[in-house]
């Protein structure tokens, strides 16, 4: 059976933010159905894990109302390693998203998706 969540490995909670560290195993049921030569993970299921997580680890409960200034940099192939950074600004309602992965020849991490999402307080 293919999985529609990545297996977490470790979580960091703050009051306002989580870093999660995540493997993308090469069954996750995304990675088959976006380009069957090149598969990589699609951008909405960023945004759909990035919302998930929030609602989890951060209990936010706003209705979502957009995306502002995403930014998809580097694809995310199967059997990849990432850290998804959650940071809530209550003020703003907005929820920032950050997916990067780190690698042994490279001197800072490399940041494959970023952007914030809108939502609207349930109240």
């Amino acid at each position: 059976m293919m999985k529609t969540k990545p297996t977490l490995l470790t979580t960091d909670i703050q009051s306002d933010s989580v870093t999660l560290a995540l493997s993308l195993d090469a069954d996750i049921v995304y990675f088959s159905g976006h380009f069957t030569q090149f598969p990589l993970l699609p951008g909405v299921t960023q945004i759909d894990w990035a919302v998930h997580y929030a609602r989890e680890y951060l209990n936010l409960s706003g209705l979502f109302q957009g995306i502002e200034v995403v930014k998809f940099q580097e694809p995310i192939y199967p059997n990849t390693q990432v850290i998804l950074t959650l940071e809530w600004d209550e003020s703003k309602e907005k929820l920032t998203f950050r997916y990067t992965s780190a690698h042994e020849h490279e001197s800072s991490p490399k940041v494959h998706a970023s952007g914030k999402i809108k939502l609207r307080s349930a109240t």
